[in-house]
């Protein structure tokens, strides 16, 4: 599906013209070097590429985003490369939209549904592609993008074939984008669109349309997706089950071991961690997003672990457990462990087709807050804590209960509130329940034996026709099974 002919001449001329992206302590190589580098090279060209399964469903979803802005040209980003520091950048990880739409993951691409004026929209993938040998020195000079230097990257044909769509030289965008077709971006990725666009007729309400109505179509998970997700949430199972096997390790060596531990998982299995690691023992358990995991690990205490895989077509899991490190909990950690698991519990019942996003967290609540005025650790009764003009209970549970969850962890966040936060649940939607319970180390208004004790449990919930069905229910839960899985 490339447009080969023209293609192949802004290739070359881009080629030619582009300088490597090189560094200051680079040599200059020699005219010889020159010659000898651009000559003598084999073809690398993939001829079995095939169509892959994300690139089927990569198109419906085009063809619903196609319905929704019909005449208006639709440009949506991968992003570039962001600096770590210096001239070293993070690892690139394409943007959420782009990834649903296209498939695709690599960087410095842009997706363009162009307005056809009969059925819809034409999409046209335009990318940087990796460089031929022997028509310049992008391929083995340009620390950026050259194949020596940062690993190959496919060619306009293999794209192509992969994910069935039209492919493009990103050289070819600029033009592709004069003409006065009503435009809307998916911004906030790629900076260098902003000059691309400058002839285009664009606006940022609109363009918040469009975020806003990506985030509502990617709400409800397709077959594919689901898919995605349970691999994700077994290499995550299998990830805590490496940190509860190297527990001598994590005594030694505390925190860090286990985010370490649980990465290697990650890194073996998936692309990498949905987001950075929770390895929270003691005290830091009470910081809902501690992230520094560099504390002790010592027997006597619990350690909450909230960490997720995201796997190679990046979707990610989001799990909690918080477990005794010891492997036994005391009969106070018992006690604030099942409250918060029966807490879970009746959120996950609540959670069906029609029900209000907030019912998980309102019926987890119900359970938090009487249960804490069961133990006389609320400074008023459950009923006054429970009216919304009060809502002590805050104190010690500070957070909501459910986000969606799918390729990012906080899932179709643009989404507006009547879809998403103030909507209703529906078949196909991904959300956790994690309720918690944190006393601070320094809150006198808790007993002394209760301050620096944070509790978490969160599972990954598929809304089903019926009901609702927990993707992680194999991870233990309830008391005796996380004693049993750790001992095991």
């Amino acid at each position: 599906m490339t447009d080969t002919t023209e293609t192949t001449a802004a290739e070359n001329a881009a080629t030619e013209s582009a300088a490597p992206k090189t560094a200051s302590h680079d040599n200059e190589p020699s005219p010889k070097l020159r010659a000898f580098m651009n000559s003598g090279w084999a073809d690398s060209e993939r001829q079995d590429v095939t169509l892959s399964d994300v690139g089927v469903w990569a198109a419906k979803r085009r063809d619903a985003l196609s319905q929704a802005f019909p005449g208006e040209r639709l440009v949506v980003p991968a992003g570039t490369y962001k600096v770590r520091s210096n001239d070293t950048d993070y690892v690139f990880r394409p943007h959420t939209d782009y990834v649903w739409l296209a498939g695709d993951q690599t960087s410095d691409a842009v997706l363009v549904l162009e307005p056809n004026g009969t059925s819809g929209h034409d999409s046209v993938l335009y990318f940087r592609p990796r460089a031929d040998r022997g028509e310049g020195e992008e391929f083995w000079r340009d620390r950026m993008y050259g194949e020596l230097w940062a690993g190959r990257r496919p060619s306009l044909t293999e794209t192509a074939k992969e994910f069935g769509i039209e492919t493009r030289h990103v050289d070819r965008l600029a033009d592709a984008l004069k003409s006065d077709v009503p435009t809307r971006v998916r911004r906030g990725e790629d900076a260098s669109l902003t000059s691309v666009l400058s002839g285009a007729k664009t606006d940022a309400d609109r363009d918040q349309e469009l975020a806003a109505m990506l985030s509502k179509l990617r709400l409800v998970k397709d077959p594919f997706e689901l898919e995605q997700l349970r691999d994700a949430v077994a290499i995550t199972h299998r990830g805590f089950s490496d940190v509860l096997a190297e527990m001598d390790k994590v005594r030694e060596y505390g925190e860090r071991w286990i985010e370490g531990t649980f990465w290697r998982r990650a890194r073996a299995e998936g692309n990498d961690v949905g987001y950075t690691s929770i390895a929270a023992a003691g005290p830091h358990a009470t910081t809902l997003h501690w992230i520094e995991n560099d504390g002790a690990v010592a027997d006597g205490t619990l350690m909450l672990l909230d960490m997720g895989v995201e796997n190679r077509r990046l979707y990610t899991a989001d799990i909690t457990r918080t477990l005794p490190v010891n492997g036994e909990f005391t009969p106070r950690q018992r006690d604030l462990y099942q409250l918060v698991l029966d807490a879970q519990n009746a959120g996950i019942a609540a959670v069906r087709p029609g029900a209000a996003f907030r019912a998980a967290h309102e019926a987890a609540m119900e359970v938090i807050v009487h249960g804490l005025d069961a133990m006389d650790l609320l400074p008023v009764s459950a009923e006054e804590a429970l009216d919304p003009e009060s809502r002590l209970y805050q104190r010690y549970t500070l957070h909501g209960v459910s986000h969606m969850l799918g390729l990012d962890v906080h899932d179709c966040a643009a989404a507006r509130s009547e879809f998403f936060g103030k909507g209703e649940l529906e078949t196909g939607y991904v959300l956790t329940v994690e309720p918690g319970l944190y006393f601070q180390a320094d809150d006198l208004t808790v007993p002394e034996d209760l301050r620096g004790i944070g509790i978490r449990i969160e599972d990954d919930i598929l809304v089903t026709d019926d009901g609702a069905e927990n993707l992680s229910e194999a991870m233990p839960r309830d008391i005796e099974g996380l004693q049993n899985w750790m001992a095991s």
